[in-house]
């Protein structure tokens, strides 16, 4: 018998072992581990100042710091440049957007080529957004063809984006999706995050 059939031959009898051993579990004995479940104060009041913090409620986060003496991991006073950041992103405005994280932190787009790479991206769609199709081509053949000559997924990418010069009628584009607003939201979370993740870095 050969490696590969005793590793297919181990692998099934894996599998059959752990679904033969699944426990099921109702619903009342769900609940009642649930319930039995202890949340300390403390760590409760940490998930809800996180959630202030990363969603940009600097009022709501400012008061709960002093009902709750509740630290937050970052300085406060960082969410409002944040948040700027953010919304010139779900606006469209990403030359804007991208001036302001580099007066944040020019570190974090140097550092992350991804992020600026769908910075630059959704750049191009609101240029085609806008009708500007030869300054879009323009801008992505000096600006992100070079980057996807070194990434297969970044090329992928911009295949698909410059897919959109193609059609006058968005509606009947098979790439429309990069034009709803559900692309600027994932962009402009994806620069949140990073933005959040450079603060802590530099506070520890």
């Amino acid at each position: 018998m050969s490696s590969f059939d005793w590793n297919q031959i181990h692998t099934r009898a894996l599998i059959e072992r752990m679904l033969t051993s699944k426990k099921v579990i109702t619903r009342v004995d769900w609940e009642k581990k649930l319930n039995d479940v202890k949340i300390r104060k403390e760590d409760m009041n940490k998930l809800v100042m996180n959630f202030l913090v990363t969603e940009g409620f600097v009022e709501a986060a400012e008061k709960f710091k002093m009902e709750s003496g509740t630290e937050p991991d970052i300085d406060l006073a960082t969410i409002t440049d944040r948040m700027a950041v953010k919304k010139a992103v779900q606006c469209g405005n990403v030359d804007d957007a991208i001036e302001k994280v580099n007066d944040l932190n020019p570190e974090i787009l140097d550092t992350n080529p991804q992020l600026f790479f769908h910075l630059q991206q959704q750049r191009l769609i609101e240029l085609i957004r806008n009708g500007k199709v030869e300054e879009a081509l323009e801008f992505a053949q000096e600006e992100l063809a070079p980057r996807g000559e070194e990434n297969q997924a970044f090329l992928q990418e911009l295949e698909r984006t410059v897919a959109l010069s193609a059609f006058e009628d968005f509606s009947n584009c098979p790439v429309g999706e990069l034009l709803d607003i559900s692309q600027r939201l994932k962009t402009a979370s994806e620069v949140n995050a990073a933005i959040l993740t450079s603060q802590s870095h530099e506070k520890g």
